[in-house]
């Protein structure tokens, strides 16, 4: 544990908070995940939030066989969405960091402690990220990085607090339960917001307008794509909805960033509205959308100078 014990003589206690639904066959190998941690100080959050197939009981079961190694709270109760979820767990969490979990995702060993370290050595940081393995539902690989691979990202962009502002708004590419949390930082970006169906991208945009984010360039856990991750649904309405809901955020959420950053939210509402617009097949709206899109990213490098313009080349 060198580097991650403060000055208590102790290594902080990691709280992983799992919000739980309708995952009955990976429910089990997320918990398995966190034993399998070697990090010492850590507890488990869980809340099986209204699911319908026997995910509730899968994790009784699993408290029965393990609950005297590791501490678990374990809420069982109807379904009221991610983010009140998650801002319940939180409530419930007793340590000074909280890892984001999923239950049909899991950790990889050396992650927690990996994480911390960084955190602790980055005072001014609030949150750290990493990137993820991509597994199927029988945990073959199908890809090394989730940012590179499945979401197309350069991870170069990560570096600094310029390229990953430019990178949260540009490109979302922060998927799985990568993520570990200062406690205080919920406080000051108010927790999850309970209005939006999907908080990722409303959650890490108010996080990077105080340059809040750190990165670190390792696998920390194991995403896994199985056919019925509520993120990557094919329902057309419910996509729609959901491109709404983030052009919305872009939108109000632009207030908060200074130039060239607020023009560039300003371009993503229109390339999300773009998205919207095909869906619905209104071409002539793709195409307004787009031009607009393409005019407020150039503006956005003429406001952003030769600094700007460099971190683009990286």
């Amino acid at each position: 544990m060198d580097g991650i014990v403060p000055e208590t003589g102790l290594p902080p206690l990691v709280s992983i908070l799992v919000p739980a639904y309708n995952h009955e066959r990976f429910v089990e190998r997320c918990l398995d995940s966190v034993l399998e941690e070697p990090y010492p100080a850590k507890e488990i959050v869980i809340i099986d939030d209204g699911s319908t197939d026997a995910t509730g009981q899968r994790i009784a079961d699993w408290i029965e066989r393990h609950g005297s190694e590791v501490p678990v709270e374990y809420v069982r109760r109807g379904n009221k969405g991610i983010a009140a979820t998650l801002n319940e767990l939180a409530a419930r969490a007793r340590g000074d960091f909280l890892r984001l979990g999923a239950s049909d995702d899991y950790l990889l060993p050396g992650g927690l402690h990996a994480q911390v370290g960084y955190l602790l050595a980055h005072p001014g940081k609030w949150v750290v990220i990493g990137d993820s393995l991509v597994v199927d539902r029988n945990e073959r690989l199908r890809h090394g990085s989730a940012m590179r691979d499945l979401h197309r990202a350069d991870k170069r962009l990560y570096g600094t607090d310029e390229g990953i502002r430019r990178a949260v708004i540009t490109q979302w590419a922060i998927g799985g339960p990568v993520t570990l949390v200062r406690r205080r930082a919920l406080e000051r970006v108010a927790g999850w917001n309970e209005g939006l169906r999907f908080d990722d991208w409303d959650f890490f945009l108010r996080l990077a307008a105080h340059d809040a984010i750190g990165f670190i360039d390792r696998n920390v856990c194991a995403y896994r794509i199985h056919g019925a991750n509520v993120s990557r649904t094919r329902d057309t309405r419910t996509r729609i909805h959901n491109l709404i809901e983030a052009r919305d955020v872009a939108i109000r959420r632009m207030g908060m960033f200074e130039e060239p950053y607020r023009t560039l939210l300003l371009a993503q509402s229109h390339h999300l509205g773009a998205k919207v617009a095909f869906l619905q097949r209104r071409l002539w709206a793709v195409a307004t959308h787009m031009a607009a899109y393409a005019l407020l990213t150039q503006l956005s490098r003429m406001r952003g100078g030769p600094t700007q313009r460099l971190a683009e080349r990286t």
